[in-house]
């Protein structure tokens, strides 16, 4: 799923504006669109990966409660956990991420991706970034 305006047409909750706010922990592209305000409990956003593009490492923290559901809606994509094999994802695949669990997430090379990305309340809840996914551990996702 390469061609971007096919992929717009199956990408139901819509690619947002532009991810600039968080663009220094992505390697490619990334857009946004919020589905509820911020202060919403959880609150809800589509992100959209273009091809190739994924988050950093990073692992979601708190004090109580926390952590993230991903809902995956168009497009192919990867899930990896640190020190397991990567995760195929693809529409209707629900990703569950505990807090402290240390993982990336972001579209396959030659596939736009989607999904919703839930972020459950909690007690002094944050998103620890940490170093970009390398290009070998990114190839290695397809082995």
């Amino acid at each position: 799923m390469t061609n971007e305006k096919e992929f717009d047409k199956l990408n139901v909750f819509g690619k947002g504006e532009a991810n600039t706010a968080y663009a220094a922990y992505f390697t490619g592209n990334s857009y946004l669109n919020p589905l509820t305000s911020p202060q919403t409990k959880p609150f809800f956003a589509n992100v959209t990966f273009e091809p190739g593009c994924r988050n950093n490492w990073h692992v979601h923290r708190a004090e109580k409660g926390g952590g993230q559901i991903l809902l995956c809606v168009a497009g192919s994509g990867w899930y990896r956990e640190w020190g397991k094999p990567a995760r195929s994802l693809g529409p209707g695949d629900v990703v569950e991420i505990p807090v402290g669990v240390k993982h990336w997430h972001g579209a396959k090379k030659d596939s736009w991706f989607s999904h919703i990305s839930v972020e459950m309340p909690g007690e002094d809840t944050r998103n620890e970034w940490l170093e970009p996914v390398s290009d070998e551990e990114y190839d290695n996702s397809e082995a």
